[in-house]
């Protein structure tokens, strides 16, 4: 007994030694891949600068600084780049080879080791996703899209209306950051599932959806910065961490309401509605591809839209000139007929909207100086290395690391931007669209980014875009906005790119038709 416990003792010191030199070996050849690329103090051999970053909610910034003080490509972890360069990030998108990192994807997943068109790393498989599902999200096959975001704009509209104006008697507080959620969720449920959730007309967080997605949101942005995220993925143990439909909190119940709702649906022969959810059906999901993709939809759409209308909003309203310039371009397009007369109880239509330069130029602003979706979606780099150019100069790309996007440091870069770019200034767009047509092709290539870009770009583009830039103009139309405490406007944490914002509390008041 005593033989075999001295043999057992000293097998286990071989393995730990063993353990140990193949952790120090690995490190060292990490090190070594990518020693070229400057970055913070430790993020040659450690993670913990980089989980640091995301565990305190606001990873966007660090990136930006690494990039300001490091270079156009730094590191920020042994194997992990990050760039500010539109132009390599195009390339990154755009070239064969290069595919989405299995480490923060699989993080991503909502459903145990079922992928959605968002989280899919197999490139095959995510471009025959895609192709599936993008008739439905660009309108071709939903005939009723601005119609569905119309309705639920009159529901925000009447719910201001109704419950939360200010008087000069009496202050009534709107928590705006809210508010917005419930109306980018009621949109996306009615046209991807066919049936609002009713937020605005019960004007609560309804089976407490809002809750769920940010607790969820939460658990996995900690998970991916501790790493242990792979847990929920793992055979056997996965399935009882991973979110379920029969949970009580979390993605669990909203992943329940979604899968009751598409189920509905889908054993519906009679129903001729021609939404997003029919022409995924049209287009050959079914079962627990249509669950999981009707579900990532509501997710992603209604959390990233809020942050565009949420952001828009606050730099607006901290912006008098700005807000007093929109609000004179929306008040003499009504007078020229450009917009439906107000109290008509005609909205703006997209196409009407388009044609607004400066309301146009505050949205692409309010998008650049605050992204509704900021982390670093990586690309594992090709097996063979990969060659790119950064101002001029070839940069190679060893294979066996990663590629991400910094979108604070090229949304905000002096180069592009001009010496004010930290600044929220929409002249920016029309100056040079008159002055500099070079300078705004550059502009307008970089902002697009925050959408993605290639076989990557977000697949919800034009429903983003069709409801933000409606909500902004009748928002401003009907009413006038104030933050009640300016010195703290939010609160805001950043959770896998995307912003948990809560207390945005205004004011508001009736502005008098036009």
């Amino acid at each position: 007994m005593g033989l075999l416990t001295g043999l057992t003792s000293e097998h286990a010191l071989l393995l730990c030694g063993l353990a140990g030199l193949y952790y120090v070996a690995v490190t060292i050849a990490n090190y070594a891949r990518l020693r070229k690329f400057p970055g913070p103090r430790w993020t040659g051999i450690s993670n913990w600068p980089h989980s640091r970053a995301m565990l305190a909610g606001n990873c966007h910034e660090w990136y930006a600084e690494v990039n300001r003080t490091h270079g156009p490509i730094a590191r920020v972890a042994p194997t992990v780049l990050i760039t500010s360069s539109p132009e390599v990030w195009m390339h990154v998108n755009n070239k064969p080879g290069y595919k989405r990192s299995d480490w923060y994807y699989n993080a991503a997943r909502i459903e145990y080791r079922r992928d959605n068109v968002f989280s899919q790393t197999d490139n095959e498989k995510h471009e025959k996703r895609r192709k599936q599902m993008a008739p439905g999200y660009s309108g071709r096959e939903n005939t009723h899209l601005e119609g569905s975001v119309d309705e639920r704009l009159h529901d925000f509209l009447r719910l201001i209306r109704t419950k939360y104006l200010t008087t000069a008697k009496q202050v009534i507080a709107l928590d705006m950051a809210t508010k917005v959620q419930f109306f980018t969720l009621d949109v996306i449920s009615t046209v991807g599932l066919g049936k609002a959730f009713g937020m605005l007309q019960a004007d609560r967080d309804v089976d407490n959806y809002l809750q769920s997605s940010e607790e969820g949101l939460a658990i996995g942005n900690t998970a991916l910065a501790m790493g242990f995220s792979f847990l929920t993925q793992a055979p056997i143990i996965g399935r009882f961490i991973a979110p379920s439909p029969k949970d009580n909190n979390g993605f669990g119940k909203m992943m329940s309401a979604a899968f009751r709702l598409v189920d509905e649906r889908a054993a519906s022969a009679t129903d001729k509605r021609s939404d997003m959810l029919a022409s995924f059906m049209r287009h050959g999901l079914a079962g627990d591809e249509l669950r999981t993709e009707a579900l990532e939809q509501i997710i992603a759409g209604s959390d990233t839209t809020a942050g565009a209308i949420r952001g828009a909003l606050l730099h607006i309203m901290t912006n008098p000139r700005v807000y007093a310039t929109l609000q004179r371009e929306i008040d003499d397009a009504v007078k020229a007929g450009k917009a439906p007369p107000t109290g008509s109880g005609n909205l703006i239509t997209a196409a009407q909207a388009k044609q607004l330069p400066y309301l146009q130029a505050v949205l692409a602003e309010a998008l650049r100086v605050w992204p509704p979706v900021a982390n670093i979606f990586p690309r594992d780099i090709p097996a063979g290395g990969d060659t790119v150019v950064v101002d001029g100069q070839e940069v190679f790309l060893p294979g066996g690391a990663c590629i991400g996007y910094s979108a604070y440091a090229m949304h905000h870069s002096e180069a592009i931007h001009g010496k004010d770019a930290d600044a929220f200034r929409p002249e920016r767009w029309l100056e040079a669209a008159k002055e500099d047509p070079a300078r705004l092709a550059a502009m307008v290539r970089a902002n697009d980014l925050i959408f993605g870009h290639g076989k990557f770009q977000c697949l919800g583009k034009p429903v983003a875009q069709l409801e933000i830039g409606k909500t902004i103009f009748e928002l401003l139309r009907n009413f006038d906005l104030a933050l009640l405490n300016p010195t703290r406007p939010w609160r805001v944490q950043n959770y896998l790119g995307l912003f948990s914002i809560s207390d945005m509390w205004v004011q508001v008041t009736e502005r008098k038709a036009i």
